[in-house]
């Protein structure tokens, strides 16, 4: 049975969360604090965290930053009173994997839980064949059988996530891909969402891989419908 761990400190919440995905068939865990989050975190159960970015003691963001840099790549979902792009950016610069900004409608939510664990489950089914064994842009080389990203021979660590949207484009090279295909094909939505994932993902990609992420050469913005990936810039 998929396994979900709800770190949230308002007690009442959490357990609406955890009553409505237990319905939905999920086994679920709940912690109200940080370091107790964590540390279930950290035993490798979980399939899946919803994780509150304004707990006691162990914020959030340093629950997500320790897991991350232990290694751990289990899908993160955050919660935050936030509306700021700032501290969305700052999630997932941290390595979250998607975010509900309160007051959410719980049918949003449980969305957003069923495309994560569909991504996460399918990654290996979608990732390229080993025979394409390079791709390289710029000063970029992008093995895709390894999943690696190397510039001017350096590696770049990029989130799985990051990955896979980097894929979906060049797969398409010089296609304009729109937000909703991107969304179906890296996140698993099923139908058009209120989101600005894909544009702050992208972001973080031009922050990674290109010279002035402010003039992409390469990963490049088509106003109103999407992107574009071009080798050549």
């Amino acid at each position: 049975m998929t396994r979900i761990l709800i770190i949230e400190d308002n007690v009442d919440l959490a357990r609406g969360l955890a009553n409505n995905l237990e319905i939905e068939g999920y086994s679920v865990d709940v912690e109200h604090d940080g370091a107790s989050g964590l540390a279930r975190a950290q035993e490798r159960t979980a399939d899946l965290v919803i994780l509150d970015l304004m707990l006691p003691g162990l914020n959030g963001y340093r629950v997500l930053s320790a897991l991350r840099e232990a290694g751990s790549e289990v899908p993160v979902l955050i919660l935050t009173a936030r509306s700021e792009e700032a501290d969305k950016v700052r999630g997932f610069r941290f390595g979250a994997d998607d975010y509900v900004t309160k007051p959410f409608g719980l049918l949003e939510l449980l969305g957003r839980v069923s495309a994560l664990l569909r991504r996460t489950g399918a990654i290996s089914a979608r990732r390229p064949d080993a025979s394409a064994s390079r791709v390289t842009f710029g000063d970029i080389e992008l093995l895709p059988a390894s999943h690696v990203v190397l510039r001017r021979g350096e590696a770049v660590e990029l989130r799985p996530k990051e990955f896979e949207l980097l894929m979906a484009l060049v797969r398409r090279s010089g296609d304009v891909v729109s937000r909703l295909e991107l969304l179906r094909q890296v996140w698993g939505y099923d139908a058009e969402v209120v989101s600005r994932t894909v544009d702050t993902h992208i972001a973080e990609l031009r922050r990674k891989l290109e010279d002035d992420p402010s003039h992409a050469r390469h990963i490049l913005t088509v106003r109103k419908i999407g992107y574009r990936f071009v080798p050549e810039g």
